[in-house]
């Protein structure tokens, strides 16, 4: 498995553990519009390592679309944001680890390594 040249990790703090099997859409902005590039959902341990392959990602303006109704339709608490979207620029050739610290009431993000 190769890692991609931007990754993702979901954790649910309310439970202290991985988010698997969230649905994540990755876009880029070209010129006034989003452009899907690829999709995938979250292993088992709330990762997606290795779904860029094949796909060029140059410097530009990307977003991270996460499905967050599809995990917490499996959680006792229902979601109160039924998705995230993060949006960020790649600007470097560093690895973008853009994480997801999830709640049923609240999401942050932060640049991971």
């Amino acid at each position: 498995m190769s890692k991609s040249p931007i990754t993702t990790h979901i954790l649910d703090t309310a439970t202290g553990t991985p988010a698997a099997g969230v649905p994540v859409v990755l876009y880029k902005l070209e010129q006034d519009s989003w452009v899907e590039l690829t999709r995938g959902a979250t292993d088992y341990d709330g990762r997606i390592t290795d779904w860029l392959s094949g796909v060029e990602v140059t410097f530009g303006t990307y977003k991270l679309h996460f499905d967050l109704d599809t995990y917490f339709a499996e959680q006792p608490e229902p979601a109160f944001y039924p998705f995230a979207e993060i949006c960020f620029r790649r600007q470097d050739n560093k690895h973008h680890h853009i994480p997801l610290l999830l709640a049923p009431f609240g999401y942050s993000t932060y640049r991971g390594s």
